[in-house]
């Protein structure tokens, strides 16, 4: 249909905006507003007709009911809400009042148009308002994750404020035993510190089993740097609460809900990390990441390395030990769930890859064990057998009795391509 019947059409059924009027044909004359556009209908229309088509004041225009004359007070409670919040990205939302979507539907039907024909009020709003923000803020709009995002609800003259979270990559290394992961509290009291009245004899009321954490070390920090107002600790997998983790690293993500800051100097915050840690934990590599790096982490097909203090039950000869050794290189191993993790992991047997695999005997009861493997495989049970849940494992392969004593992981490494890739980060 020509766009001069079009808007001879929409003029017809009363008052309509400029706004209005060009949203119907929004996909002609890229490069204008939708006012400019129903400005130049009308315009279009005098000089057709030979008669004055007079524009039409906002605030009469029965489809909008006024609103298409809200952008720059929307773009300015928009930007007043943040002034306090460090961003560089953000996005507008638009609920409209359902009377306008209502009349908009209408006006499209009586200019004989299809119902998705043009532009919706919505979308016009999300535009206009945000455009005149990124002006007022120096911002850049992002339909992917902005730092700031704005819900504006016309009917309830209601703006809401949404801090998307942000996020700092890094590695630890766990220097000392004993020391979780994560928090771990009490399985008796769930974290309360109490027995009915009195306090929990099982962690002596502190509501968990362990003082200190590599996320008690790491995540308040950065939280109070970016100034948030919580942070979750994202890990790599984890080592068991006994097994130190040296060598290159775990990779960790620590995620800081509604920050008030986004820069960081890395560097003093890796400072800043290490010394509250006191030589239990140290970090390294510390950069701002994006939200993808969570999944990646989380998600991380990561083969690692492990040295192992072994002690045998019986004396062992190093040619016993180097054949075994040999035996496990590069071998495929079935584990059925170990029981020390059957209350909180599915009993099932996986199959994991020893790639590599090296030992010295200290003495005859004594062995520095080596191993790099897949993900997931359980090294205290390859070398304990774990009551014949593990085949093959050194214990059964020497046939004596095998316990690892103390446990460190050396690297944990992506397995299937480059893990820290640059567009994971931002500056």
């Amino acid at each position: 249909m020509d766009v001069l019947e079009v808007a001879d059409r929409a003029t017809a059924t009363g008052p309509v905006c400029d706004a209005c009027l060009g949203r119907l044909v929004a996909d002609r004359s890229f490069g204008l507003s939708n006012a400019e556009r129903g400005s130049s209908l009308r315009v279009s229309l005098s000089l057709r007709d030979d008669a004055d088509h007079e524009p039409v004041e906002t605030a009469d225009c029965w489809v909008c009911d006024g609103y298409c004359d809200a952008f720059d007070e929307w773009a300015e409670r928009a930007a007043e809400t943040v002034t306090d919040v460090e961003f560089a990205t953000y996005n507008v939302g638009t609920r409209p009042p359902p009377l306008v979507e209502e009349n908009e539907s209408l006006l499209r039907e009586e200019a004989g148009l299809e119902s998705d024909a043009g532009e919706p009020f919505k979308s016009e709003f999300n535009r206009e308002v945000g455009k005149r923000f990124g002006r007022l803020t120096g911002a850049e709009v992002s339909f992917d994750r902005p730092d700031v995002q704005f819900t504006i609800d016309l009917a309830d003259d209601d703006l809401d404020v949404k801090v998307n979270s942000t996020f700092v990559y890094g590695r630890y290394r766990k220097l000392e035993r004993d020391i979780p992961q994560t928090e771990w509290p009490c399985r008796e009291c769930h974290g309360s510190g109490k027995a009915g009245h009195e306090p929990c004899d099982h962690c002596g009321g502190s509501g968990y089993l362990y003082d200190d954490s590599v996320e008690e070390f790491t995540a308040p920090v950065i939280e109070d740097v970016l100034d948030g107002t919580e942070a979750t600790f994202h890990g790599a997998g984890r080592e068991d609460v006994d097994a130190r983790m040296l060598g290159t690293g775990r990779p960790f993500v620590v995620e800081v809900a509604e920050p008030r800051r986004r820069r960081a100097d890395v560097e003093r915050l890796q400072a800043d990390i290490n010394a509250f840690a006191d030589g239990a934990v140290e970090v390294e590599g510390l950069r701002l990441a994006t939200y993808d790096m969570v999944a990646r982490v989380k998600e991380l097909e990561a083969s690692k390395r492990y040295r192992a203090e072994v002690t045998f039950d019986a004396d062992v000869t190093a040619e016993a030990l180097a054949e075994a050794i040999a035996e496990l290189e590069g071998a495929t191993v079935e584990q059925y769930t170990p029981n020390r993790v059957d209350h909180r992991r599915a009993s099932l047997t996986r199959e994991r890859d020893v790639y590599e695999a090296s030992a010295e005997l200290v003495d005859a009861r004594h062995a520095t064990v080596e191993i790099h493997g897949a993900g997931g495989l359980y090294i205290k049970e390859l070398v304990s057998s774990d009551e014949g849940r593990t085949e093959p494992s050194l214990a059964g392969l020497l046939g004596v009795g095998a316990e690892v004593t103390a446990l460190d992981v050396l690297a944990v490494e992506g397995e299937a391509e480059p893990f820290e890739r640059e567009e994971f980060f931002r500056d």
